[in-house]
């Protein structure tokens, strides 16, 4: 008689029947799946509404674009549905890309405006792709410890945490780079890629390229990188599939800036690339930028020393110990998967990575790097499967359904070669989490206090001058920057007519007799109203 043996004792019957019904009951496991994520969802946004403090000046001017087109298609300047939304004005313009636009009027349309609203939005796809990435590490490893410890590690580390806390252009990139590799990974065991492969791939790529302005160049740079999979005839033709329809993709942004040459301005803005430039200069300035910016000092010690993107003082964007197992990884590659077109590519799109911000003259931006720490974190999979294994897996030469396999060889290691992986990894875990510890201790502590660099002074000057009885308010930009667009925002926000508000041209004085927010460094015959950080409240003469 075959089936399951029924447990005798009363205590293992419970156990049995919970079992049997969790495993029977797939509206039970859904729900506690729900519910579980809610609850890490939780502790993973504690504290948002008031860590980050206030709402910076890109915040609001996407969140204020996104909801103007949630209403009319359009945003504040130009045609309904643009492919790129220019913000700001005079000498402050700037051109936003469109993908965490729509997705922000996406939510407004749905939920209404709203600065929690928006930065947990932020969160959401950020915790997200945390989780996609730890599918995807489990996927490859074939064991769920693997999984959760690389969803984990994505979740803590700093660099990632930070920015998905800021409703800025990187909050999705992200998720478009854990796309891209899930899409690839998904091809990268056939022979030939079937049109879904193909199109899954173009289509994450066309992601990155018009989610950030560093995907303009990260985009090519990481399509260009599939040439590792052209390994035979049918391989060849499927990447050079995969080049065609990203390329037609990428004809809307070529026509738009052949028509709008401003939108490349602030490149050179920020680079050492000028039209003086020789090309030895740009080599060796290229040469020293990426040196630094990948140098695991910079990133382990100190990480981004802008106080917006990173808490100063609390070591690096990333975890040494995570480090740690990425270096192992591809140590691990390099020796026993160098044929393997899959962790080739990971090394690549980590080097590839940090070109873009290699050519700012930021040091070590980590908005411009991130899908730089995606990357290292999926090389700490080959390093997990290692120190946690008692048989190592001998590497595939050959995808898997190639006609002709090779049956993994396994190498035999020693009790004692397995005692010692396994206390270095739980060693590197330990010291991993105490990591995370003293980081998220202190963000909770002391990231609230960064209110100088999040424009936080800037909400008590707007609630004074709309107490004010004269109207309208006029908006003047000048040497601390456009902050006309917080206005609008808040605003917007509190359900007022902005037309209560003005936005002076450039350069252009008020009239006598109104209230002003100004960004001035003074102000000249003025009654002055109050001054509040960077701002000025004040009533012209």
């Amino acid at each position: 008689m075959s089936g399951r043996r029924v447990p005798e004792h009363p205590f293992s019957m419970a156990q049995y029947l919970i079992r049997q019904k969790w495993n029977t009951n797939r509206g039970l496991r859904i729900c506690a799946w729900v519910l579980g994520l809610a609850v890490l969802f939780a502790f993973y946004t504690l504290g948002i509404p008031e860590n980050p403090p206030g709402y910076y000046l890109d915040e609001s001017a996407l969140s204020y674009n996104a909801y103007l087109v949630s209403q009319t298609g359009a945003g504040e300047f130009g045609p309904k549905f643009p492919l790129y939304f220019q913000v700001y004005t005079g000498g402050f313009t700037q051109w936003s890309n469109p993908t965490q636009i729509y997705l922000l009027a996406i939510l407004f349309r749905i939920f209404g405006p709203g600065i929690l609203t928006a930065r947990l939005f932020a969160a959401a796809f950020m915790f997200a792709a945390s989780l996609l990435l730890g599918l995807l590490a489990r996927k490859i490893s074939g064991k769920n410890s693997i999984g959760i410890i690389v969803a984990a590690f994505a979740l803590l580390t700093p660099w990632l945490f930070e920015v998905g806390r800021l409703v800025l252009e990187t909050f999705f990139y992200p998720m478009a780079t854990v796309l891209l590799l899930w899409a690839v990974y998904k091809a990268s065991d056939k022979i030939s890629w079937s049109w879904l492969n193909v199109a899954a791939v173009a289509l994450s790529l066309t992601l990155l390229t018009y989610s950030y302005t560093i995907g303009r160049l990260l985009g090519p740079l990481l399509a260009g990188g599939l040439i590792l999979f052209a390994v035979n005839r049918e391989r060849i033709r499927s990447v050079v599939k995969v080049w065609v329809l990203y390329a037609l993709t990428l004809i809307p942004m070529l026509v738009y800036i052949r028509q709008n040459p401003d939108l490349t301005t602030r490149f050179y803005l920020l680079s050492y690339i000028k039209p003086e430039s020789t090309y030895g200069e740009i080599a060796v300035n290229f040469v020293k930028k990426y040196l630094h910016d990948i140098n695991p000092l910079t990133m382990l010690q100190v990480g981004d020393t802008n106080p917006r993107h990173h808490l100063y003082g609390v070591f690096g964007s990333f975890f040494l110990a995570v480090f740690v197992l990425a270096v192992i990884g591809i140590v691990i590659i390099i020796v026993r998967h160098r044929r393997d077109s899959w962790w080739l590519y990971v090394i690549f799109g980590l080097f590839a990575a940090a070109v873009p911000g290699a050519l700012t003259v930021d040091k070590f931006h980590t908005l411009r790097m991130i899908a730089y720490p995606i990357f290292l974190l999926m090389l700490t999979v080959p390093a997990l499967m290692w120190l946690s294994e008692a048989k190592i897996p001998e590497a595939s030469e050959e995808p898997e359904d190639l006609p002709e396999t090779v049956e993994d060889e396994t190498v035999a290691v020693p009790n004692h070669w397995q005692s010692a992986r396994g206390m270095a990894l739980i060693a590197l875990l330990a010291f991993g989490f105490a990591e995370a510890v003293y980081f998220h201790w202190n963000y909770y502590q002391e990231g609230g206090k960064r209110g100088y660099v999040f424009d936080e002074a800037y909400k008590p000057l707007y609630d004074e001058a709309v107490g004010q009885s004269l109207r309208p308010i006029y908006l003047v930009d000048a040497y601390w920057g456009p902050a006309y667009i917080h206005s609008f925002w808040y605003a917007t926000v509190e359900g007022r007519n902005t037309a209560e508000f003005i936005h002076q041209p450039y350069g252009v004085r008020p009239p006598h007799g109104v209230i002003v927010i100004s960004t001035e460094q003074a102000c000249t015959n003025c009654e002055m109203i109050r001054k509040n950080g960077d701002y000025l409240l004040y009533r012209t003469r």
